[in-house]
């Protein structure tokens, strides 16, 4: 099985250049002008267009049950809608119940994950804590491949993991090579604020952003970072919404310190007077957490991205549809979280990002896709053009133009937070594993085509922070 590409500009996240790519058997097997064609060999002329690595989605819920309820979008509709939109692997979420086995709650994840159409991985959840968990945790990362654990800081009463969960845990991380990951937002006051509204009469989704105002977000960033700079080890921040995160992760970084902050689309370009919409159904359509904020948080968010102090695009892409979003009808704490993304993440990036000059083509190369194959230990099999990696591809179309709507996506749910957006800037061809599975609008996604990826243990930061360690190390005084 072979694809060649001729006449495209390869962009990676370092680089520009024109040149033809060989793909056979599912890797990339020769870059260079005017290549020799195998016999049989499929021809896909990328003229005018540029060709960059499949985008990887580090943040998704593909058939989460969440909130009484099970995400619509499963491991098949999810990732098809990705190849759709040039994201050729995803790493999902384990989210074990407490006190639950994670090894458990693998092995389900993994069955559900077996229909996917692209490659996939696990971050696994820690929702509590035992020495059982300990134990599991080191089962996962060396004989499962699984080098990331999350950690929610909101979620009292259900998946919240408390202060000496994250100490013990980032402790175990630590001693695992693993990245501990958080979603950072502080559980008790959240709960707090959600039933002091719910008292005075606040009822609909226009008090949700209201229950989890940027002041926690930016809260529970600092004390991830300090834990994990106590502790050493390196700590990434999941969809990052407010400028006091951003702060946090920027002051600790120019301190030195090993953060990484990841940012959604959404909270680039929609701000909180969503909640506000006359129409309920709607206002609840955009009810995720972190909310959407005040338009000052997006001109932050985006200094953030240019400035190198977040590192990652992602989508929490987790589905549910209108009927699903009415459970919280009279009551907005009970309105599932989650909105779409994953057909729409790098289009919408590219249109808002490079269309307008805030970004570069390497920039949103290192963004969609790099930064998190380095971060997460699958560089250079993804996230790079070169020969020997993955041939996982999309080849871009400057000025090609879509608009953006839930009536022609491919992702299974009836609302789309950008509904009417007209962005220039799309895939006019997705290549997975070698295979064109997006080619002009037509999707080719098979069920069970998708691998699961191993991710070895140790990504290179820890090297630096072995070495740190041992620095400052401390000795006893002799008396």
């Amino acid at each position: 099985m072979s694809l060649m590409i001729r006449g495209a500009t390869v962009v990676t996240h370092e680089e520009s250049y024109s040149a033809d790519v060989l793909c056979v058997d599912g890797r990339i097997q020769a870059i260079g002008q005017n290549l020799d064609v195998p016999a049989g060999c499929e021809i896909l002329d990328g003229s005018g267009q540029y060709l960059m690595p499949g985008g990887i989605d580090p943040h998704t819920h593909m058939q989460l049950p969440f909130m009484g309820t099970v995400a619509s979008d499963d491991f098949f509709t999810g990732t098809a809608a990705g190849l759709a939109g040039g994201t050729t692997s995803i790493i999902d979420f384990v989210i074990p119940n407490p006190q639950q086995s994670l090894l458990e709650a693998f092995h389900s994840w993994r069955g559900w994950a077996e229909k996917s159409a692209s490659d996939y991985g696990f971050h696994v959840a820690i929702t509590w804590w035992s020495e059982q968990v300990a134990e599991e945790m080191g089962e996962l990362v060396a004989k499962h491949g699984v080098n990331s654990f999350k950690h929610f800081m909101a979620y009292k009463n259900a998946i919240m993991a408390a202060d000496d969960t994250l100490v013990a845990s980032f402790e175990r991380c630590l001693q695992l090579g693993a990245v501990p990951t958080v979603h950072a937002e502080n559980g008790e006051l959240v709960y707090h604020l959600q039933q002091k509204l719910l008292a005075q009469g606040m009822t609909g989704p226009e008090a949700h952003p209201l229950s989890r105002p940027p002041q926690v977000e930016g809260e529970a960033a600092s004390r991830a970072i300090r834990i994990a700079e106590t502790l050493g080890t390196p700590v990434y921040l999941v969809h990052v919404s407010t400028r006091e995160a951003l702060d946090e992760i920027t002051y600790a970084r120019a301190k030195g310190q090993p953060v990484y902050g990841e940012v959604l689309p959404g909270h680039l370009l929609i701000d909180d007077s969503v909640y506000r919409h006359p129409d309920w159904s709607t206002a609840a359509g955009y009810v995720m957490s972190p909310p959407f904020r005040p338009r000052e948080h997006q001109e932050a968010l985006w200094r953030g991205l240019q400035s190198g102090n977040l590192h990652t695009t992602a989508t929490d892409h987790c589905c549910f549809c209108a009927d699903q979003k009415g459970a919280g009808r009279n009551d907005f704490s009970r309105i599932p979280n989650g909105t779409a993304g994953i057909e729409d993440r790098m289009a919408v990036l590219w249109d808002a990002g490079v269309n307008s000059g805030r970004l570069s083509m390497h920039e949103f190369v290192a963004l969609t896709s790099t930064n998190t194959a380095k971060i997460f230990n699958l560089f250079p099999r993804k996230g790079a053009i070169r020969v020997g990696a993955d041939a996982d591809l999309v080849l871009w179309d400057p000025q090609g133009t879509r608009t953006i709507s839930a009536k022609t996506h491919h992702q299974r749910v009836d609302f789309n937070i950008f509904e009417g957006r007209t962005v220039r800037g799309i895939p006019s061809h997705t290549i997975s594993q070698g295979r064109l599975v997006w080619a002009d609008g037509d999707l080719r996604a098979e069920a069970g085509a998708g691998r699961y990826l191993e991710r070895p243990a140790y990504p290179s930061v820890f090297e630096v922070l072995s070495r740190r360690a041992e620095h400052q190390r401390p000795t006893p005084v002799e008396r």
